[in-house]
């Protein structure tokens, strides 16, 4: 395709996106009315929404069109999945500049379309308009199938802390990327498209998880939230966590602690979850740590008075930078 988004115009933009949509059953009416029509056949709908911003969530000379595409489809249908319930559905916000190349935003939506494809969900609609840079909103939808959702406020002492997915492979990609390098490629590629277990939502909401979140803004800062909003600690034991081979090798060519990236790395869209302590988990799930009540034998110390700290790592404060904070200095 030719010409810029100026040249093809709204509306010639809008049929080039909707062109390359495909439809799944769960969208009942999608683009082209006043609005979308998505089943919602537990009567319920889980629903989440993200931006990203050019500049500050990709770099078009690091991700192509249909990268961030499938980054911007895959944070949000990662969150509806560790609620415990199954995407149906995305709809799709986005602020482009007349002179952007008419064939980023298809591109960007053969992206979205084929994340959705991935999770079983569809595209239902969106809306363009014109902007100085590029951004993307993604809001996506999605069904409990007559289950409770999975809450971040319930998991309890003696509770297991299980993960699937990847850790720090994305915050590796992006140290490589910073330094100007384009390998080891599938840590480059975690950071450019990561890959949510989105089946591993609604499994260990059956296998009775008592709450759960995808790791978004890093490990800690996320298991932060889960021990905040049910009250209790909840203690990391590093050797439990995945290193893989390459992820030590990298760390060692860049000067960083690989931990680092695993504990407080962002954008991987893991999931991680408490279980009672007898569940019998599958081998996608590992157990990484436990839930700890907030005070007792073998709480740390905070210096100064302070509350002690929600998440530790072997027992101790992770003194180290955390996860991510958009509004941080």
């Amino acid at each position: 395709m030719k010409g810029s988004v100026g040249a093809l115009g709204e509306f010639g933009l809008i049929r080039e996106l909707t062109s390359r949509i495909s439809g799944t059953p769960a969208v009942r009416l999608g683009p082209g009315d006043d609005a979308a029509v998505v089943a919602a056949p537990d009567r319920r709908v889980v629903a989440s929404t993200d931006i990203l911003v050019e500049g500050r969530h990709f770099r078009r000379d690091w991700s192509t069109a249909y990268d961030v595409g499938r980054k911007a489809a895959a944070q949000n249908l990662a969150d509806i999945a560790a609620m415990g319930a199954t995407p149906s559905a995305v709809l799709l916000g986005l602020v482009v500049p007349a002179e952007l190349p008419a064939t980023w935003p298809v591109e960007l939506m053969d992206g979205i379309r084929d994340e959705c494809q991935v999770a079983g969900a569809g595209v239902a609609g969106g809306d363009v308009v014109r902007g100085e840079t590029v951004i993307v909103s993604i809001t996506a939808l999605g069904d409990l199938a007559g289950r409770e959702p999975v809450t971040r406020t319930g998991a309890r002492p003696g509770d297991l802390v299980a993960v699937t997915g990847w850790l720090g492979w994305s915050a590796a990609g992006h140290a490589v990327l910073s330094r100007g390098f384009r390998s080891p490629r599938a840590f480059v590629e975690a950071h450019r498209r990561p890959e949510p277990p989105y089946p591993a939502g609604p499994a260990g909401a059956a296998l009775g998880a008592t709450s759960m979140t995808d790791v978004s803004d890093g490990l800690i800062a996320d298991l932060g939230h889960i021990a905040q909003g049910s009250k209790v600690r909840i203690d990391i034991r590093s050797a439990a966590l995945d290193m893989p081979a390459q992820l030590n090798d990298i760390g060692q060519a860049v000067g960083v602690d690989p931990l680092q990236w695993v504990l407080t790395g962002g954008e991987d869209h893991a999931i991680v979850a408490t279980f009672p302590p007898e569940t019998k988990l599958p081998a996608r799930w590992r157990v990484i740590g436990e839930v700890l009540p907030t005070r007792g034998r073998g709480a740390p110390a905070a210096p100064g008075g302070a509350a002690p700290p929600r998440v530790t790592v072997d027992g101790a404060p992770w003194e180290k930078a955390g996860g991510w904070d958009h509004f941080a200095g």
